[in-house]
């Protein structure tokens, strides 16, 4: 995905800005639109902590149709129909394209079961997550009130936003978004590091197949050259 500088945001029209982020918040450029009349913006973190004031003062119904134009997850249906390019991304992240028939059973299940409770989808980020942990998540936040799923899903729409303007955007500052995974093998005979070590990280999986996420060597320095997860 290429980048586009937060000047030229800053400088652009409100069309082009409009156009430009209208997908940093699922099929809603009025968020964007609003952003618009508020430039200029400083940098990435004035910008995102603008765009979800902009949620937070919404009024109750542009809030919850907000949340409903989020597509349910692993949703065989709605995917078949077409997703955003951001939405198919971020799901293909945490294996959602490629489940077993368990899995797809056991999403159909917790996403029928939450819409049936609170009459909206299920939101989460997903890039911050496994599917097995995904449907953990569905299972404890079904126990919720629905005034708690609200704000929960409005936090969840603020991680996701967060990532999709540090993938779009560039600046001169960064958001809270790049967590990383790493690892140093050690030799302990020598006390040495290791080199040339095979590494493999697993997502282990409860109803269908293990998948690997990332497979290297270490290095000189018994580390690995890139993080086997970045930007989570």
């Amino acid at each position: 995905m290429s980048q586009i500088s937060l000047t030229a945001l800053n400088a652009a029209s409100k069309a082009d800005f409009v156009a430009a982020l209208a997908n940093i918040v699922e099929y809603s450029p009025w968020i964007a639109e609003k952003l618009a009349e508020q430039r200029p913006f400083a940098g990435l973190n004035q910008l995102h902590a603008a765009l979800m004031a902009a949620i937070q003062a919404a009024e109750p119904d542009a809030q919850l149709a907000l949340i409903r134009a989020h597509p349910d997850l692993a949703n065989k249906t709605q995917r078949a129909a077409g997703l955003t390019a951001e939405s198919t991304d971020e799901q293909n992240s945490a294996g959602l394209d490629r489940l077993s028939d368990a899995e797809y059973a056991a999403f159909e299940r917790v996403n029928n079961a939450y819409r049936d409770k609170f009459g909206f989808p299920y939101i989460v980020c997903v890039r911050r997550h496994t599917k097995d942990s995904v449907l953990r998540d569905f299972e404890t936040r079904l126990l919720n009130i629905g005034k708690t799923e609200t704000r929960r899903a409005i936090e969840e729409i603020g991680r996701i936003s967060a990532l999709r303007l540090d993938q779009l955007v560039s600046a001169d500052d960064r958001l809270k978004v790049h967590g990383r995974l790493s690892t140093h093998v050690l030799d302990n005979h020598t006390g040495k590091p290791a080199p040339g070590i095979p590494v493999e990280l697993v997502e282990l999986a409860n109803l269908g197949e293990s998948r690997v996420i990332a497979r290297t060597v270490t290095n000189a320095d018994g580390r690995t050259d890139q993080p086997l997860i970045g930007g989570r």
